[in-house]
């Protein structure tokens, strides 16, 4: 019988804020930290060489193994096991210790964080308060030029009470720090990496390169080496302070293509893909020793526009483009039907959700009033930009249903590394893009995304900038009410959809392609794989 894995995300807000909300809560130690071990103890194949190792395609190459440079998926999914963080989501997306005991909200705006003391980085060195306060003022200084700074913003100080113990001060309280910390860009770097990096920046050399180079965490794997373009090998860490990886060691190959991915499941040259395509679940699943694991996401697919390049200044034009848009016929037509569609930004998996948002709906008629009423009656050209089949696919559907109001839309593909650099720079006119918030927190789905502070790089490449929305987001991030964030977050959301930066298109199901010999796989809401419980039979 085909395995088939469903996620099904139940009560994920409500779990996920009673370690996060109020004051008086505290994430312990004691009360669940081995709830993130699947118990899978199953034999590990060993290959022609003798060493246990699994295989992973991935659609690309890490743009940084270093967590303070990076913030697409690829460089996160590889750097997952390479580093912990203070606090993590366990499998069943509650918030437990991981580098830190506990972490507690001792005065409104003060979190204490007791940590670990048997902690050692892959070089040696030792884990304390110190390397937590280099993390966190390195992520947060401006000559580094962290993108993930925004994450960690609302810090003013980090102190060291002692060798185990930090204090962590916000500008105002915060109720989802935790769930920021426990985002990978709040990954522990080795001091030695740290001030390695700083030296390499005092002799002129770039910011973020040397951690890239040889990164240094405390997580169940550790670097190995990386090629370029072909692959990235990390073996198991042998002194691992919590449970150990069940594989020796994890290659994850760079494999841009599709069908080259699928057939590399197919011949068993990788045990593991990510993504794959909607179409291509059939073939996979038929297939007498591969199927594709499906679980729900937390994730965005959206089409951007950059709104400080004409006509895309223009509301109205955005709005016609929103309306022009049919969302069912791109779900249908680029994904088999796979994927939800979205009224807004935040995805039903994440704290912030609303039910209620009023959708610009699909009215082609309305759509080419506002084109004449915007002074676009004769339509424009314009160019949008992709980077994968799926991003293709959804362009092409949607030149042809722009056509219909007169945009002639010419579609550029590109590798993901160039896309996300012309993004982040705000050089193209429209773009396919996706957006997860990893922590679950509707804080992470808006504030990167569409708060002017954070253009380009950091998450807005929409170059979206509204004073109003600004300022909903910033005092829905200083309140500690639930009910007010959610009042506050629902206001934000419709005041974008109505302005159209974006086109929400769809909440995507995420779909790995596994051997069937695979098991204790595991893929957060984020698309992040959890691969440590992971064994090939």
């Amino acid at each position: 019988m085909k395995k088939k894995l469903v996620i099904l995300l139940i009560g994920v807000v409500s779990v996920l804020f009673t370690a996060c909300a109020g004051g008086t809560d505290e994430i312990d130690a004691n009360s669940n930290s081995e709830s993130n071990n699947n118990g899978n103890n199953n034999a590990v194949h060993e290959t022609e060489g003798g060493q246990q190792d699994l295989t992973v395609g991935l659609a690309g190459d890490p743009v940084s193994l270093d967590p303070h440079a990076a913030n697409d998926g690829i460089s996160l999914y590889v750097m997952n096991g390479i580093y912990d963080t203070l606090v993590e989501l366990n499998t069943d997306l509650e918030i437990q210790p991981s580098l830190a005991e506990s972490l507690e909200p001792i005065e409104e705006t003060v979190w204490e964080a007791k940590l670990r003391e048997d902690v050692v980085f892959h070089d040696g060195s030792e884990f304390n308060a110190e390397v937590v306060k280099a993390n966190l003022d390195r992520v947060l200084d401006p000559e580094v030029g962290s993108p993930l700074s925004f994450l960690f913003n609302m810090i003013e100080s980090v102190e060291v009470v002692d060798d185990y113990t930090v204090h962590i001060t916000t500008e105002f309280p915060f109720s989802a720090l935790p769930s920021h910390l426990a985002h990978p860009g709040g990954h522990m770097i080795s001091l030695e990496s740290i001030e390695a990096d700083y030296e390499a920046m005092e002799n002129g050399d770039g910011a973020l390169t040397v951690v890239n180079e040889n990164p240094v965490g405390t997580g169940y794997f550790k670097y190995e080496e990386r090629v370029n373009g072909e692959y990235t090998k990390l073996a198991k860490n042998e002194d691992y302070w919590g449970n150990e990886a069940q594989v020796e060691s994890v290659t994850f190959k760079v494999v841009p293509e599709d069908l080259t991915r699928m057939g590399e499941l197919q011949t068993g040259a990788s045990d593991i893909v990510y993504p794959v395509n909607a179409n291509d679940m059939s073939e996979i699943n038929a297939h007498d020793e591969t199927f594709v694991n499906e679980s729900e996401s937390a994730s965005m697919a959206y089409v951007g526009m950059n709104v400080e390049r004409e006509p895309f200044n223009n509301t109205e034009v955005r709005q016609a483009i929103a309306l022009a848009i049919n969302k069912d016929d791109i779900i249908q037509g680029a994904l088999d039907g796979v994927g939800l569609q979205a009224k807004g930004p935040l995805a039903p998996t994440v704290f912030g959700y609303h039910e209620g948002i009023e959708e610009i709906e699909h009215d082609l008629e309305r759509a080419n009033e506002l084109m004449e009423e915007a002074g676009f009656g004769d339509g424009f050209s314009a160019a949008i930009l992709t980077y994968d089949r799926n991003t293709t696919n959804i362009a092409e559907l949607i030149q042809a249903q722009l056509g219909e109001i007169g945009i002639d839309l010419s579609i550029e593909t590109t590798e993901i590394g160039t896309y996300l650099e012309m993004t982040g720079n705000g050089e193209a006119d429209m773009y396919v893009g996706s957006w997860g918030t990893v922590t679950l927190d509707g804080d992470y789905g808006l504030y990167p995304m569409f708060h002017s502070d954070n253009a380009g790089n950091p998450g807005n490449r929409s170059f979206y900038a509204n004073d109003e929305v600004d300022a909903l987001l910033e005092q829905a991030r200083q309140s500690t009410d639930e009910s007010e964030r959610l009042e506050l977050y629902a206001e934000a959301q419709q005041i974008i959809v109505d302005e159209a930066p974006i086109v929400p298109l769809y909440h995507s199901v995420l779909l790995a392609g596994l051997r069937e010999n695979v098991n204790g796989f595991f893929q957060y809401p984020s698309s992040f794989p959890f691969l440590r419980d992971v064994t090939v039979e």
